[in-house]
């Protein structure tokens, strides 16, 4: 007797068919957005929202959506005059090389925090520390509330501090921990974090060159 073939349940085969990747969507208008879409920050739920560019736009115009969603600004600035020397890193008690501190306008404090293998963790220093050490650069005072931090580095050494949008500060903190390995993170860490500090590098500029742009874009 012939056997019959086994026909397997539809659902099965659905799952054993691979499916073609998802297109990610505004969160808050559902159309699709390509790679290097802006973001917004949830002060709600204190969260990054994918956004498409209309979207962004209008959540720049004061009072939209009462306030709720900020757009993450594109600009990255340098201060090449301030310097981050060895007491000042010392005094700041950074366990790793690198952290980033954004002003909560919320909790109305800075918030400090530095990546590691568990994710982003929160330095416990007094802010008031961060504020004394930071307060030497005009970068502190053009930091926007939720939306921008200041992102700090020591090599060899020598600091640098770079005032960057803040959804770049946890697209490191997610690279770091994919790729974090042994105690000091190892090669491939490491590796990514030079690549990030030299994107970095390209586009910051100093803040006095940054406002003649500004000035210069602003005239009929």
């Amino acid at each position: 007797m012939t056997a019959s073939p086994v026909t397997r349940p539809p659902g099965l085969r659905r799952f054993r068919t691979e499916r073609p990747p998802q297109p990610e969507r505004c969160e808050l208008c559902s159309v699709p957005v390509e790679a290097g879409h802006r973001h917004l920050v949830d002060t709600e739920k204190r969260a990054l929202v994918c956004a498409c560019t209309p979207c962004a736009l209008l959540m720049e115009q004061p009072g939209a959506a009462a306030g709720r969603f900020r757009t993450v600004p594109a600009r990255y600035l340098t201060d090449p005059p301030y310097r981050l020397d060895e007491s000042a890193w010392d005094a700041l008690q950074i366990p790793v090389g690198v952290a980033f501190l954004f002003r909560n306008a919320a909790l109305d404090r800075l918030v400090a925090l530095y990546p590691s293998p568990a994710g982003a963790t929160e330095s416990e220093l007094d802010p008031d520390t961060w504020t004394d050490v930071l307060g030497g650069s005009r970068l502190a005072e053009l930091l926007e509330p939720d939306v921008e931090a200041l992102l700090l580095r020591r090599t060899d050494g020598h600091g640098e501090c770079h005032l960057v949008p803040i959804d770049i500060c946890y697209e490191l903190v997610g690279r770091m921990r994919l790729l974090w390995q042994g105690f000091d993170g190892g090669a491939e860490a490491r590796a990514a974090l030079d690549a990030f500090f030299a994107d970095v590098a390209r586009r910051v500029r100093p803040v006095g060159e940054a406002e003649h742009l500004v000035n210069e874009g602003a005239r009929p």
